[in-house]
């Protein structure tokens, strides 16, 4: 699923009732609601702006690890980066950019 700006219907950000942690909850025009916990968004945010801002670094991959020892308050799971070439990272993106453009005709 690519999903565009125009995809978006809106998005609700923040601490649900007797919860800790920030939640994101995208809704979609198709009546989807993706809702993603703090620790997985605050992971993909740090690789963004990496990639956005890091004069070398050019793509990042980040998989999914189970941390038996962590920081009090710290997620279980974590998305960490991965040893890739940037490269290999940029081919499948494409590649699944293009596949997933052709399936559903949003071209």
């Amino acid at each position: 699923m690519i999903i565009r700006n125009r995809d978006v219907r809106r998005v609700v950000i923040g601490i649900p009732g007797s919860h800790k942690h920030l939640r994101i909850a995208i809704f979609l025009n198709n009546n989807t609601v993706l809702v993603f916990h703090e620790a997985t968004m605050a992971n993909i945010v740090r690789a963004f702006v990496t990639v956005k801002t890091h004069p070398l670094v050019e793509a990042i991959e980040l998989r999914n690890v189970k941390l038996e020892q962590r920081k009090k308050g710290f997620a279980e799971y974590q998305l960490l980066e991965v040893k890739r070439s940037a490269k290999d990272i940029s081919v499948e993106l494409l590649n699944i950019i293009t596949r997933n453009t052709y399936d559903s005709g949003n071209r």
